[in-house]
């Protein structure tokens, strides 16, 4: 059994947590706010589940999975991830987040800048292209022919397959898109960034789902264009 840290218990962190407990795995959540802050979570959630401070989530975690405003990636802490695998969830959005210069002239990607923050981790950037429902009922089992998959980018042939198999414990393929630079590829407004997952023309985007398999997060990964291109 794998315990699942999570910094970050908003949409995305929460449903990672559902299936991470489908998936036989312990979670530990944290917040910005406090762990008796997500005591309603935790009691949904039930057994298997617990809150903590980020310090304590990032230090319980086999896997942490950081999923905050990008804004915050600074307050992720450094010494508890020291040798794990961080799975990053991030998109930057200037709006809510305040321009980053690095991100607007695209030196330097989301996933790179969590990577610099922790240089002594393994960080793989994965979900963050997924809308929360679609990621929440598109899990299928292994070998299913209806699964879908998702990107995932990293620098450390280790951590990815570790990402892989967490990821086939809660119902997904992995499709590896390369290094961390790669990781622009399924940012926000690129072709792989949501719309693999959704129904074209669905009335309820959230429920109007689609099977995305690797051969479609392909195709989708190889329409990306930069933003300084577009």
């Amino acid at each position: 059994m794998t315990t699942i840290g999570l910094i970050g218990s908003g949409h995305i962190g929460s449903t990672v947590a559902r299936l991470a407990l489908a998936g036989g795995h312990e979670v530990v959540l944290s917040n910005s706010r406090g762990p008796e802050t997500l005591a309603d979570l935790v009691a949904e959630l039930g057994d298997g589940a617990r809150a903590a401070t980020a310090e304590e989530a990032a230090e319980a975690g086999d896997l942490v999975v950081v999923t905050i405003p990008l804004k915050g990636y600074r307050d992720v802490p450094v010494e508890p991830l020291r040798g794990k695998v961080v799975i990053d969830t991030n998109n930057y959005y200037p709006d809510r987040d305040g321009h980053i210069a690095e991100l607007d002239d695209e030196t330097t990607t989301t996933s790179e800048l969590l990577q610099a923050h922790l240089p002594d981790s393994h960080v793989v950037k994965t979900f963050n292209n997924i809308f929360f429902p679609h990621l929440g009922s598109l899990q299928r089992p292994h070998g299913d022919p209806e699964r879908s998959a998702l990107a995932i980018a990293g620098n450390d042939a280790g951590a990815k397959a570790t990402v892989t198999d967490f990821l086939d414990s809660i119902g997904y393929d992995a499709h590896d898109a390369g290094p961390l630079a790669e990781g622009w590829r399924y940012q926000r407004d690129t072709a792989a960034y949501v719309t693999p997952y959704a129904e074209p023309g669905a009335a309820d985007f959230a429920t109007g789902t689609r099977q995305a398999t690797s051969a479609d997060l392909e195709r989708y990964l190889g329409e990306a264009v930069r933003y300084r291109d577009m």
